[in-house]
């Protein structure tokens, strides 16, 4: 690797690769996307794992439904970008296709990765709420990695600062108004220790308390939102503002506050699983009716901790999902 400088660094500051590119011989490739790429594989990696472990599918259906999900989610994600930063695009449209050079819109991708990830695995025969179980952890494992191909492209970066963890910018990546030399708050690397947090916490919520996929899927959300409107919130890059917040902060907030909304009303439905969060007696033995409430199955030693079955063929014919080691090989 010999495309990949790193700016001369000063003490108490970061210093930021003067090339995204690397080159390995004749071979180059661009360091955005190889940690978007990166990010994909540790994700597909651990919904897979995770999946099995639950006894609910195998790591070809994390596979399966990856591919199709990973594909919508950098359209979505890309469109995205364009819609809310058009101005960047009308004099080149053909920049659209660009996606080496930055400028995947999250929100994007999560709408679109989510919903054909779902419809994929419906399609697949693997309970769509399971896989959501699986890769709730997994998406922001990957959101994590990827966050590091805006450091290789110094974008996106903070405003101004004097903390010892400050970002070197190279002087012709320096945004207008600002002397040479100036260091910006490292925006990719808050998030993306926020986001690999977010994931060790999701896992160990799964783990003490075994949620319903679409719940942790919704604690997700609620973490990711959270944090993305904090550090969207110190970034200087062009974006549209309305009212105190910028565009992206906005919908993070609105995702954030519907997803808490789903899980508040979820919890007055359960009121077993809300006493077992907060250390109370038990849950009752009256499900509720709903879908979710049939993958509980008894209480744990303690009576505090309910648990679902170890496999889906437990299931399968209630649902109409079949076991993974029943179905036959998709062509």
């Amino acid at each position: 690797m010999t495309g990949v400088t790193l700016a001369s660094a000063r003490p108490a500051s970061i210093p930021s690769p003067s090339n995204g590119v690397l080159e390995i011989g004749p071979l180059s490739i661009h360091a955005y996307g190889l940690m978007i790429a990166l990010g994909v594989v540790a994700a597909v990696w651990l919904t897979g794992r995770r999946l099995e472990a639950r006894g609910s599918g195998s790591r070809d259906d994390a596979s399966g439904m990856a591919v199709w999900a990973v594909v919508a989610g950098i359209v979505g994600a890309r469109l995205y970008h364009v819609m809310t930063d058009w101005s960047s695009f009308e004099d080149d449209p053909l920049r659209i296709f660009q996606i080496w050079k930055g400028g995947l819109g999250i929100p994007g991708g999560l709408l679109a990765g989510i919903a054909v990830g779902w419809w994929v695995t419906r399609r697949r025969g693997v309970d769509p709420r399971e896989m959501a179980a699986a890769a709730a952890p997994a998406i922001p494992l990957a959101q994590s990695i990827g966050r590091w191909g805006n450091w290789f492209n110094q974008e996106l970066f903070g405003r101004a600062t004097d903390l010892p963890w400050g970002l070197e910018i190279s002087a012709d990546k320096m945004p207008a108004g600002y002397a040479s030399g100036t260091l910006f708050h490292p925006t990719f690397l808050y998030e993306s220790l926020w986001n690999l947090a977010l994931c060790g916490v999701l896992i160990l919520i799964d783990r003490r308390f075994r949620p319903s996929g679409s719940r942790l899927m919704a604690m997700y959300l609620v973490g990711y939102g959270v944090g993305r409107f904090w550090v969207e919130g110190l970034r200087i890059d062009d974006a549209d503002e309305f009212g105190p917040f910028r565009f992206n902060q906005w919908v993070a907030l609105v995702v954030a506050v519907l997803a808490l909304v789903y899980l508040l009303v979820s919890a007055r439905r359960r009121p077993h699983e809300v006493s077992s969060l907060v250390g109370g007696p038990g849950r009752s033995d009256e499900l509720d009716g709903d879908l979710d409430d049939e993958l509980l199955d008894g209480d744990d030693v303690d009576g505090t901790v309910p648990r679902r079955p170890a496999s889906v063929s437990e299931r399968g014919d209630e649902h109409g999902y079949v076991a993974a080691d029943e179905r036959l090989d998709e062509s």
